[in-house]
């Protein structure tokens, strides 16, 4: 993930998501949903609700009559009536069992969702799908996002003809109150001519139950005045939601009573290093060192040191776009209104990322920011930035990470590391992961020089200071993934694809030239058809049928060099200007072996953005013969219990499991040898409505945008963060856990 006031890419590699939207590029989104404005699908959800009150229902099958399950039609699954008024349906661990339910009024309007109760009466989690088909065929279908916990009851709605949240400029759409809203494909059906509704489970692998109760029409999903004056879900309440401008002050002084209480963890020296543990050389900058078979950072005055850290912590990041979706507020400042001063307007050509999002730039209100001012006043900035610290060395967070405001770097109350971009007028090259962009062709004559003056002038600003930790270069470059041989030789083959005036494709010849020597020889190692050395220069190439040992040489040999050249050249820049802190890598999201390999021998530290639910050592054989310190630059997981609309790239059911899925992540890091530290994204919620050029609007803050903590995660945090020292130092005993 990368931020929107960064040089290259913004946050979010594109993994699966989950949450109430879909992140897919709108697939099965009919040519009229594309042609509708969003104004229109407005007016036609406004004039919907009209008809309906929002706590209207229709019954479809009650299943209270015992004569509705005879119309139930079954596709390996059988189904009982129970509780006199649901229906247990048993699936068998077939590819696809389902139920047809057909209805006795096909006419579902004006109703725009279908809704249904369903319990979970197994002890393990259950997911299930549910598919609406009308008479002319159209199909729209959903899938809940969070699976059911065992023995849940919950109850679910799959809209019908409503926007896609992409369209409406955000990730996760808006809350339907009193349903979770199952992530869906927002295909159109006709809503007056209903055939059948399915529900169904996705390969379950054994037999799995579920029951079903009163299934039924509800209102639809409405993004009109969905925000209220604080940013917040205008629709939803919670505890800890903000109504009142006199609940910041009373919450700030609660909190500064706290904080002055508990100032900072036990055993911990002033840079958030372990005050009673070994004391190694001090060499009076942060470095890396390996101690009794485990890797650590090492503090300036030779503490060991696990790098906690927090990612964007910044006040930058609180702007949505509110030009063309103005009815999504409930307020907005007028422009004599002092809160005015946090509007502000990007213009930007193209989205990043997922390039069917609407509303991605234009005038933007930075609810965030103007709820630091209701909360501080004038002095704001400063006040926040005085709070923010405090919290940091309270929670046990001992690192400001990256994309955080440079105006925090050289606090002298916590370690930060610096985050660079590669930038200037470079070649590029595709390696068909091109999510957040296209690589820099490293073997253009002036990448040396983009390098160069990218990391020149804050190299200089930061050598001599001993609370910089290093520097973060790039973030989640299109180096491919180890899915497939395309994936992993994307780099190579995107050289490949172009002609002579790449200077990667140049290279690449050059290189094959030096290795074979004649082109018929080349054509005999790959099994190619080439004229000669020119017409593969001049013309696009791609291998074809089975791939010979000797390409996938060749191809791995041109990636291992492109890795050594990037690197290499960032390595050698950085320690020009400052030989005294640490190279922190380039965050990898996707990689291969190769790249990895390299990074090992020219970082000092490798890194990697790891969105899952913890770190499990049999997934991370790509480190195996790698002795060299590793940092997770992001992860995170979010849930929708505190009126957010997504849950960012990993789901919990609610802040409470939140809070102890961070707690095992982090002790999974620690538990590993090689592993320094884990930094969180993000300091802050995303806005609710969504960020300008990707919409991400994701739980995945220690804090809220009214500056609310996340009480369960704070709490959790300071438990696990007291533990890390003593835990990493167990790490790699008793099978790999410090228990």
């Amino acid at each position: 993930m990368n931020t929107h006031n960064a040089t290259r890419p913004l946050p979010c590699s594109p993994r699966s998501r989950h949450g109430r939207g879909s992140d897919a590029k709108s697939r099965g989104v009919s040519d009229a949903i594309r042609a509708t404005t969003v104004r229109e699908w407005l007016l036609l959800v406004a004039c919907s609700l009209a008809v309906l009150h929002a706590a209207d229902t229709r019954p479809i099958w009650s299943f209270e009559n015992p004569a509705e399950l005879q119309k139930i039609k079954t596709a390996n699954s059988r189904v009982t009536r129970v509780r006199q008024h649901a229906v247990q349906v048993e699936f068998e661990a077939a590819d696809q069992p389902k139920i047809e339910l057909t209805p006795g009024n096909a006419d579902f309007r004006p109703f725009a969702s279908v809704a249904l109760d369903v319990t979970n009466p197994s002890g393990e989690p259950l997911s299930f799908a549910m598919e609406v088909e009308d008479a002319g065929g159209a199909k729209t279908m959903a899938h809940t996002a969070l699976p059911l916990a065992a023995g849940e009851t919950a109850s679910f709605a799959l809209t019908l003809n409503s926007p896609p949240p992409l369209q409406m400029g955000m990730r996760g759409e808006a809350a339907l109150p009193g349903f979770r809203l199952l992530a869906e494909d927002h295909h159109v059906v006709d809503t007056a001519h209903i055939a059948v509704v399915r529900i169904y489970l996705n390969k379950p692998g054994k037999a799995r139950s579920m029951i079903l109760d009163n299934i039924r029409l509800a209102p639809g999903l409405s993004y009109d005045q969905i925000v209220d004056a604080y940013g917040q879900s205008a629709k939803e309440e919670w505890p800890g939601k903000l109504t009142r401008l006199s609940q910041f002050q009373s919450q700030r002084s609660e909190e500064e009573a706290e904080l002055k209480l508990r100032p900072a963890l036990a055993d911990r020296d002033e840079f958030g290093a372990w005050a009673s543990g070994p004391k190694l050389e001090a060499t009076g900058f942060f470095r890396a060192a390996k101690h009794q078979g485990k890797w650590w950072l090492v503090a300036p005055n030779g503490r060991l040191f696990f790098s906690v850290g927090l990612d964007c912590v910044t006040t930058r990041e609180g702007g949505t776009v509110v030009e063309g979706r103005e009815n999504m507020f409930q307020w907005l400042p007028s422009a004599n209104d002092p809160l005015a001063a946090f509007y502000e307007t990007s213009r930007t050509s193209t989205p990043v990322g997922l390039r069917d999002i609407k509303f991605y730039s234009g005038k933007e209100f930075n609810f965030y920011a103007a709820n630091l001012q209701r909360k501080y006043g004038d002095d704001w900035k400063q006040k926040w930035q005085e709070t923010a610290l405090a919290r940091l060395r309270a929670w046990g967070v001992n690192t400001i990470a990256n994309w955080s405001d440079p105006a925090l770097y050289g606090n002298g109350k916590v370690p930060y590391t610096v985050t660079l971009g590669i930038r200037g007028g470079v070649g590029e090259v595709s390696s068909g992961s091109d999510y957040w962009g296209r690589m820099r062709d490293v073997f253009d004559a002036r990448f040396p020089q983009a390098v160069d003056d990218s990391v020149k002038t804050m190299a200089q600003a930061r050598r001599d200071d001993p609370w910089c930790i290093g520097y973060f270069v790039d973030n989640e470059l299109a180096w491919g993934n180890m899915r497939s041989d395309r994936g992993r030789y994307g780099l190579a083959l995107g050289a490949l694809s172009q002609g002579a005036d790449v200077a990667a494709k140049r290279a690449f010849v050059d290189q094959a030239k030096a290795r074979y020597g004649t082109v018929e020889r080349l054509n005999e190692a790959w099994g190619s058809h080439l004229a000669s050395w020119e017409d593969f220069l001049a013309k696009p190439w791609q291998p074809e049928g089975e791939w010979k040992p000797a390409l996938k040489e060749d191809l791995a040999r041109f990636m291992t060099e492109f890795a050594t050249r990037y690197f290499r050249t960032i390595r050698d820049a950085l320690k020009k200007y400052d030989p005294h802190h640490l190279y922190l890598g380039s965050r990898f999201s996707g990689y291969t072996r190769e790249e990895v390999l390299v990074a090992a021998e020219y970082t000092d530290v490798i890194s990697f953005n790891i969105y899952r639910a913890r770190v499990n050592p049999a997934d991370w054989t790509v480190l195996d013969g790698i002795d060299k310190p590793v940092v997770i630059g992001e992860f995170h997981m979010g849930a929708l219990d505190r009126g957010m609309f997504h849950t960012g790239l990993v789901s919990t059911p609610n802040q409470a499991a939140r809070a102890a899925m961070y707690q095992d992540y982090v002790r999974s890091v620690a538990d590993h040898p090689l592993f320094v530290g884990c930094h969180f994204f993000k300091f802050n919620d995303e806005p609710l409505t969504g960020r300008p050029r990707d919409g991400e609007n994701y739980n995945i803050g220690f804090t809220t945008v009214t500056d609310s903590v996340y009480p369960e995660l704070v709490t959790a945090a300071k438990a696990v963060h007291s533990e890390i020292y003593t835990r990493h130092a167990r790490a790699g005993t008793n099978g790999g856990a410090g228990n």
